[in-house]
């Protein structure tokens, strides 16, 4: 049995040709065999890391950023619009989000976060980051009554993508919560 696995990679007498055997069964033939393998065919092992099976050797490393090569032509853009801040995410039709950008990070500190033109930065940076992953369409959905609404949606359409429908989406308590008590002077 031994002498039909070494065989097996060498043409027989009647001209047909066996499969070719793998690595592993090859192995198992030798240890068979009761030899070991010549010292051409053996692998160099690396100090101090036991070796790993071969399906984890051969399997392709996959990182971050699978997601981030296929193209989406819509989305949505959320703007959310505080007294303090104004942050703009840009997500694809499920809720990822794809660009995003927040006065913070255009730079900006203090009170200066809260201002449209910081609103209409932060909107053009969203959406160039969005633009250049393959997105064009938008829905924008505004939350908040900042002063950056208006000059945010205004940003979005300037950096070169079609608006669909705005639509403002601020929760409106229908009197839930107890207001606070009456102030005495």
């Amino acid at each position: 049995m031994a002498e039909e696995e070494k065989d097996a990679n060498t043409p027989q007498e009647d001209g047909a040709k066996k499969a070719p055997v793998s690595e592993p069964e090859q192995a198992i033939a030798v240890a068979k065999d009761g030899g070991a393998a010549p010292a051409a065919e053996q692998p160099a092992k690396e100090v101090g890391r036991p070796a790993a099976p071969p399906a984890q050797q051969e399997a392709p490393r996959r990182g971050r950023g699978g997601r981030g090569t296929r193209s989406m032509p819509a989305g949505v853009a959320h703007i959310k619009a505080t007294f303090n801040n104004t942050l703009v995410s840009i997500t694809d039709g499920a809720g990822g989000v794809i660009a995003w950008c927040s006065a913070g990070r255009a730079g900006f500190k203090g009170s200066r976060k809260s201002t449209a033109f910081a609103a209409t930065i932060v909107a053009q940076d969203a959406a160039r980051q969005a633009l250049s992953k393959g997105m064009h369409e938008v829905e924008v959905r505004v939350q908040g009554a900042g002063s950056g609404r208006e000059s945010a949606i205004r940003a979005i359409q300037a950096a070169g993508m079609n608006i669909n429908i705005i639509k403002d989406v601020t929760p409106m308590p229908h009197n839930g919560c107890r207001p606070r008590k009456k102030r005495r002077v």
